[in-house]
């Protein structure tokens, strides 16, 4: 389980990345662990250039969707960088607490640190775990939520009921994920830039041979849509599910409750 916050592109002919982001078990997360370790240490930078900077009001915008909680308790699942879990933490309240877990160790180096340097490690704790095994006893948590993770775990039905489990009756969970554009032009405009610029930029910067900015928007291509996304939480047992377009639909919020 690790985040990607990073465009789609669209490729003509087959590649090993492609493929793993259609493998599921063992393999699948050995292969995407090399990928995100390697990329480690330039990932924000690379989010900001190929986000045009977006990413940071996308997370802003999930953030605020997490109910204000005296006391709380938030698990932010694939948080990578911890930067949505660093947005969570005010809204737990003055005692309140975040776990931010990610199964990829490298990314939970970089998170620390940025947790360390706002003075929060007694508030925001890294934590190394998997999406569809947490280890939390059930309804620990008031809320949960993920950033560009879900589509890159093995089993996305398994990761969301392990969610559901240690959320509290009542708790709100909150995805943010890459989607698909509501508009046929901003498709077709969206798919040219990936395909023309974002593998050659992302691959430049990060001096990356892993093949992870093909794996990026082939599991990108391969996860459901909005509407998909919305059926496999109601049927984990979420009620109250709905979704927030944002950017024209090229990612999404969607908020469920327990």
């Amino acid at each position: 389980m690790v985040r990607a916050d990073l465009p789609p592109v669209i490729h003509e002919e087959g590649t090993q990345a492609q493929a793993v982001s259609t493998w599921s078990g063992q393999a699948r997360e050995q292969a995407v662990q090399r990928m995100f370790t390697a990329i480690a240490g330039v990932y924000d930078l690379n989010n900001t250039l190929l986000s045009f900077g977006l990413h940071y009001r996308w997370k802003k915008l999930t953030a605020a969707m997490v109910p204000m909680v005296e006391q709380g308790t938030a698990l932010d699942v694939g948080s990578g960088t911890a930067d949505l879990a660093l947005l969570v933490e005010p809204r737990m309240g003055v005692t309140g607490r975040v776990i931010a877990s990610d199964l990829n160790h490298a990314m939970l180096v970089e998170g620390l640190k940025k947790v360390s340097n706002e003075g929060l490690a007694a508030k925001i704790h890294c934590l190394q775990a998997n999406a569809e095994q947490l280890g939390f006893a059930d309804n620990t948590f008031d809320a949960v939520t993920t950033g560009f993770c879900m589509r890159n775990v093995g089993n996305l039905a398994q990761a969301v009921g392990e969610i559901r489990r240690v959320m509290k009756p009542g708790g709100t969970f909150v995805c943010l994920e890459f989607s698909r554009p509501v508009f046929g032009w901003l498709r077709a405009l969206y798919d040219w830039y990936s395909f023309r610029l974002l593998p050659w930029i992302g691959t430049k910067v990060a001096r990356d041979k892993t093949g992870v900015y093909e794996y990026l928007p082939a599991s990108i291509r391969t996860f459901p849509d909005q509407e998909r996304l919305c059926q496999v939480l109601r049927e984990a047992g979420f009620r109250q599910v709905s979704y927030k377009n944002l950017t024209g639909g090229i990612v999404a919020i969607h908020v469920a409750v327990k």
